[in-house]
C-alpha cells in the first residue's frame, strides 16, 4: 500500500527560521561550537567512574549526574531539536582516558539528548564508523565500515551523534546541509522535482527486518508534517531495493530528482564542511540535517586508523512525525522511544571495538 504525504504535489510552502539555514552564513558564525572547559571534564569523569558498576547499556541520564555540564547540554539539545540542527561540542580528552572511560562520558553526555536505540540488527548502542573493509558495493554492507566517500543521507533516529576518536591521514571530511533549505531551493527552481521527492519510494531494509515486515518498505523523503519539513533520505537504499524483482524501478523523473538533491547538498551554497579533531562530538537531528563524509585514506598504523564512536538517539522532546514513519521507526509518538534497528532475538550491547 502507497503512503499517504501530507505535502501537496503543488506546495509552494516555504520554511524559515534558524532550521533554514546556509552555508554561507553559517561558515561566519562560531556559535554552533560549544568548548567542554576542565570542570565539564571533571564532572564527566566523576559520574563515569562513580557508575562503573552499571553496564554501559543501561546507563541513563539519572546515572549521569551533570550539575554544570547538564546545563549546556540541555541547551545544546534543544538547538539540536528545536532550532538550527545541530552542534559540535569540542574537548574533550579522548587520549587522556582508556576506551572504555571514553566511552561512558561519551554515552554519557548523550543521555542528556536523548535514549539510545540499536543502529544494526547485532542491537549496538554504541558503534563504530571506521574501514574494516566492507566491500561499498555489496548491497548488504554498510558505507560507514569502509573508506568509500558517503553522499548526503539521514540516519534511522532522531539524533546521530559522532565522536571522533582518529582523524584519517587525508579526507575523511565532515559536511551537513539544511534539509529545509535545500527543499526551499527546489521549490523555487524546480517545483515538480520537489513533488516527485513527496512522494514514496521503495526502501531496502538490508536484511535488517523487523518482526512482521517485508525486506523493503515505502517512505517519501520530503514530508510535511504539524507544519515542519521532515526528511529521510538514503539514497543507496532506495538503490539497493532495486535488487528485488517486485520493486518497480525508478523513473528517471524520480533519478533527476535525487541528482538535483545530491547536488545541491554538495555545493557551497549549501554544504557546510567540519574536519573533526580528536574529542570532538558532532550532534544532528537527522530530520532536519543531511550529512555526509568524503572518501578517505587511513595511516598504515592500525592504531591510528580513522575511528569514530556513533550513538543513535530518540529524542525526549522530539517533533511529532508523519504516520508514515512508522514503518521504520516502529513508534513514533513524542516521548515514546522511537527510531533504531528493531530485529527478533536482538541483544543490546556497546562493544568497544569494531565488530
Amino acid at each position: 500500500m502507497r503512503q499517504q504525504n501530507t505535502m501537496s504535489c503543488k506546495a509552494t510552502k516555504l520554511y524559515g527560521g534558524p532550521q533554514a539555514w546556509t552555508a554561507e552564513t553559517m561558515r561566519g558564525r562560531a556559535d554552533w561550537i560549544t568548548w567542554l572547559d576542565a570542570r565539564d571534564v571533571d564532572e564527566l569523569e566523576t559520574a563515569v567512574t562513580s557508575t562503573q558498576h552499571v553496564p554501559l547499556v543501561e546507563l541513563t541520564q539519572q546515572d549521569i549526574q551533570l550539575p554544570t555540564l547538564g546545563a549546556k547540554l540541555q541547551t545544546l539539545q534543544h538547538e539540536v531539536t528545536l532550532g538550527r540542527g545541530f552542534t559540535l561540542l569540542r574537548g574533550l580528552p579522548v587520549n587522556q582516558f582508556d576506551r572504555e572511560i571514553i566511552a561512558r562520558m561519551y554515552f554519557g553526555i548523550g543521555t542528556w539528548l536523548g535514549d539510545a536505540v540499536p543502529q544494526n540488527a547485532a542491537g549496538h548502542l554504541l558503534g563504530h564508523v571506521k574501514d574494516i573493509g566492507h566491500d561499498p558495493h555489496n548491497p548488504l554492507h554498510r558505507v560507514y565500515a569502509t573508506n568509500y566517500r558517503h553522499l548526503f543521507h539521514t540516519d534511522s533516529a532522531d539524533i546521530v551523534g559522532l565522536l571522533c576518536l582518529h582523524p584519517a591521514k587525508r579526507g575523511g571530511q565532515s559536511a551537513i546541509a539544511s534539509s529545509p533549505s535545500l527543499y526551499n531551493h527546489m521549490v523555487q527552481t524546480r517545483p515538480e522535482l520537489a513533488a516527485v521527492l513527496a512522494e514514496p519510494f521503495h526502501i531496502d531494509r538490508k536484511g535488517e527486518i523487523p518482526p512482521g515486515k517485508d525486506p523493503t518498505y515505502q517512505l517519501a523523503i520530503f514530508h510535511h508534517h504539524a507544519g515542519l519539513l521532515t526528511t529521510a533520505y538514503a539514497r543507496d537504499f532506495i538503490t539497493a531495493a532495486q535488487r528485488f524483482d517486485q520493486v518497480p524501478r525508478l523513473t528517471d523523473r524520480q533519478l533527476e530528482a535525487m541528482d538535483l538533491l545530491d547536488q545541491l547538498a554538495a555545493s557551497d551554497t549549501f554544504r557546510l564542511d567540519m574536519d573533526f579533531q580528536p574529542g570532538d562530538i558532532q550532534f544532528l537531528h537527522n530530520h532536519q540535517i543531511l550529512h555526509a563524509r568524503t572518501a578517505y585514506q587511513d595511516y598504515p598504523e592500525p592504531a591510528r586508523k580513522r575511528h569514530l564512536l556513533r550513538l543513535w538517539l530518540s529524542a525526549r522532546k522530539g517533533r511529532p512525525l508523519p504516520a508514515a514513519f512508522a514503518e521504520r521507526y516502529g513508534e513514533i509518538e513524542v516521548g515514546r522511544i522511537r527510531g533504531g534497528i528493531r530485529v527478533a532475538g536482538q541483544t543490546l550491547q556497546a562493544p568497544l571495538e569494531p565488530e
